[in-house]
């Protein structure tokens, strides 16, 4: 005749379970595993397809470990949980291998539970079982699966971590070819594109980001390309840089310091990259001012006009030839006054207070600057070539020695 099992009186009616339970749960676990099996690929399908395929032996093994595990510690607490563990992670990984989330994983879990709990709660009446016991048992099953799923979302989340690590590895040696340009063949690039899901835009904008800049790569858009890694911090934007753009740019950038540049075919990714860590640097010589998002589209002609400074040298040396032998101070006024002029086309009172002189001088210095430079402020060209190079001049001076 079936022995009566009394709860431990500790005055709490979920108390541990008295060790003598074991016994009685261990010959019943042959037929509840089979009976979990069919209420689980019941209510899911897709595990009846893994219990029937190459996996199935090992699957089965897992569920047998853990509700042999469960018998185990009641019988003994401290029972080694070793290949439990190992086979609850495993099925994790499984999940994440599958392209799964875990809820059905978890589901599963706790449809056992419950088939379980029934089985008990009918040997129960065999053996009657206090209302304690079994809510002592209840609360150690559920706790028990509890313990299940997470080493189960370890095992989820190692294989995760593991992807988006390779995903990011692809993605950047994606946005290194993009940036490398030709002779890369397109073949590499699309395969690459086929590896991450990522559609190869027409155009893109790239974004320069002033180290040690923080990149928050969590904020950032999912389509978003970036290198957080690289000495030079970029970020590559698929189409136009958009109001939402720049709300995501300052979330992935919270410290701001960065310059977006010009929005161009995706072949040409590397000039809207070179043209926004050009403005950077200008930012850091003082000649743009700074702000936490610059457009490179706002300082095209100064991008221009500063582009080549050996050039530029070369450019003032010949269109300001005329006043090189003047002494410095004077050739100082005179070329003011030249830029002046060429700046606003004014009158003489206009552009004697502009340069803080009486009306009179300044005709007398433009009197002086016709006859020195002749027919280089008359001829179009000549003109636009000296009022260029006076302006690029002025944009140099306000970066100080940073562009000399």
């Amino acid at each position: 005749m079936p022995r009566l099992i009394q709860p431990l009186d500790t005055g709490d009616p979920l108390g541990p379970l008295p060790q003598e339970f074991a016994a009685i749960m261990r010959p019943e676990l042959p037929s509840l595993i089979k009976e979990i099996g069919m209420e689980v690929t019941r209510a899911y399908p897709e595990y009846a397809r893994l219990l029937n395929g190459p996996n199935g032996t090992s699957i089965r093994m897992g569920v047998e470990q853990s509700l042999s595990s469960f018998v185990d510690l009641v019988a003994e607490p401290s029972s080694p949980t070793v290949l439990r563990d190992d086979m609850c992670r495993r099925f994790g990984r499984f999940e994440a291998y599958e392209g799964r989330t875990m809820d059905a994983l978890q589901g599963a879990y706790r449809l056992g539970a419950r088939v379980a709990l029934r089985r008990a709660k009918k040997v129960g009446r065999s053996y009657n079982f206090s209302p304690a016991l079994m809510l002592s048992f209840a609360d150690a099953l559920f706790a028990y699966v509890d313990e299940l799923e997470s080493l189960s979302r370890e095992g989820y989340l190692e294989v995760q971590a593991q992807s988006d690590q390779q995903s990011e590895a692809v993605r950047r040696r994606l946005l290194h070819l993009i940036l490398a340009g030709r002779p890369v063949p397109r073949s590499a690039i699309a395969e690459l594109c086929e590896q991450t899901g990522w559609t190869l835009p027409e155009t893109v904008t790239l974004v320069a980001v002033r180290a040690p800049a923080g990149l928050d790569r969590i904020s950032a858009d999912h389509d978003v390309l970036i290198d957080p890694g690289d000495p030079q911090p970029h970020l590559l934007v698929p189409g136009a840089f958009s109001e939402a753009r720049r709300e995501m740019l300052a979330r992935t950038i919270p410290g701001g310091g960065a310059a977006v540049g010009l929005t161009v075919p995706t072949a040409l990714a590397a000039d809207s990259i070179r043209w926004a860590r050009r403005v950077l640097e200008l930012v850091d010589a003082g000649v743009i001012d700074d702000a936490p998002v610059i457009l490179c589209e706002d300082h095209l002609i100064t991008l221009w006009l500063l582009s080549d400074p050996v050039l530029l040298d070369q450019l003032a040396e010949r269109e300001l030839a005329p006043v090189s032998g003047i002494s410095t101070t004077r050739r100082e006024r005179l070329i003011e006054t030249l830029r002046i002029w060429l700046d606003t086309r004014g009158t003489a009172a206009q552009m004697g207070e502009l340069l803080d002189v009486h009306p009179q001088t300044v005709r007398y210095r433009m009197r002086s600057l016709e006859a020195i430079f002749g027919e280089q402020l008359t001829d179009p060209e000549s003109r636009f070539s000296t009022e260029a190079v006076l302006r690029a001049l002025r944009l140099r001076a306000r970066g100080g020695q940073a562009l000399s």
